[in-house]
């Protein structure tokens, strides 16, 4: 089944060249479906490219999704078109007072800020606390899993030496979490992060389930017992050139910045990357929406407090 999204949305075209199934609110309507609502809190500069990666998992699920775009109202974003916003963006205010199935919020470049110091925080509590009570289950993606950790259960987290970055092996920690259900017991998901959040400080909280890690790259995957947050540290929608284009952009301004570790072959960037963690990253986001949302929000609730 197709994800709902508008029919001039850059990210419509580049998905629809891919296969993936994508449909307008005139053809939705006229399915007798109850479709999972879903809303996106987009936090990353270059919006454009994190909603087609997004989409794109979403898309790849035989659930139909009705997407919400949200971005912050306290924080003006630099590297996307006002009109871009105002044509597919909705703001917590406009929002505030509907119950989603699902919410994704997503990494933003600002780990090395404590989290008092970004200028949207006040907004960002407000709309982590509202989605206690008005989404059934919330994916939090990077700062978005440590901004979460931080905010709900007071976990903190600890600047690196160096950026984490590269593609990393991971091991299942709780099979039987219907997360991780169909993955292989060990699996790849890339990283790109300044900071770190600590296993010893998410099982200290007593109420957060460790669910995957890494010998490399620490925590990537955690969960309440009920599903109803999920930490992701890494970047498994990340496109096969993401942390390709991260790498140049690092190298072009002048920053210290190491080869991305096992993305590239024989660690040369002049060579394509392989991608190798596609196919856990769709299936990690069909799990959630189906396991932890579909299967588990009634019909009827699609407009009343979960």
């Amino acid at each position: 089944m197709p994800v709902n999204i508008p029919r001039d949305l850059p990210a419509r075209a580049i998905l629809e060249g891919e296969g993936i199934f994508v449909m307008s609110d005139e053809r939705a309507r006229s399915q007798d479906i109850r479709p999972m609502r879903i809303a996106i809190l987009n936090l990353m500069p270059t919006k454009e490219a994190t909603e087609t990666q997004l989409l794109r998992v979403l898309g790849s699920t035989p659930l139909q999704v009705e997407v919400t775009l949200l971005h912050m109202a306290s924080h003006s974003s630099r590297n996307t078109a006002p009109e871009h916003l105002e044509a597919f963006y909705a703001t917590f205010a406009d929002i505030a007072d509907q119950y989603f199935d699902g919410l994704i919020v997503t990494g933003a470049p600002i780990e090395r800020l404590n989290f008092e110091d970004v200028d949207y925080w006040p907004e960002m509590t407000q709309i982590l606390d509202w989605s206690r009570e008005h989404v059934y289950s919330t994916i939090h993606i990077c700062w978005g899993a440590q901004a979460a950790l931080y905010r709900h259960y007071g976990v903190p987290k600890y600047e690196l030496p160096r950026k984490l970055f590269g593609v990393f092996d991971h091991q299942v920690l709780r099979p039987e979490s219907a997360l991780l259900r169909g993955f292989d017991e060990r699996f790849h998901a890339p990283h790109s992060r300044h900071t770190d959040i600590h296993a010893a400080d998410i099982e200290a909280t007593g109420q957060v389930d460790l669910l995957a890690v890494s010998a490399d790259a620490g925590v990537l995957l955690a969960a309440t017992p009920d599903l109803r947050q999920v930490f992701v540290t890494g970047h498994p929608e990340y496109d096969r050139d993401t942390l390709a284009r991260e790498y140049r952009r690092d190298v072009e301004t002048g920053q210290p910045i190491d080869v991305p570790a096992h993305y590239y072959p024989g660690d040369d960037p002049a060579a394509e990357p392989i991608v190798n963690w596609r196919s856990h990253g769709v299936l990690l986001y069909a799990n959630w929406l189906n396991h932890c949302v579909y299967q588990r929000v009634p019909f009827e609730s699609q407009n009343s407090a979960p």
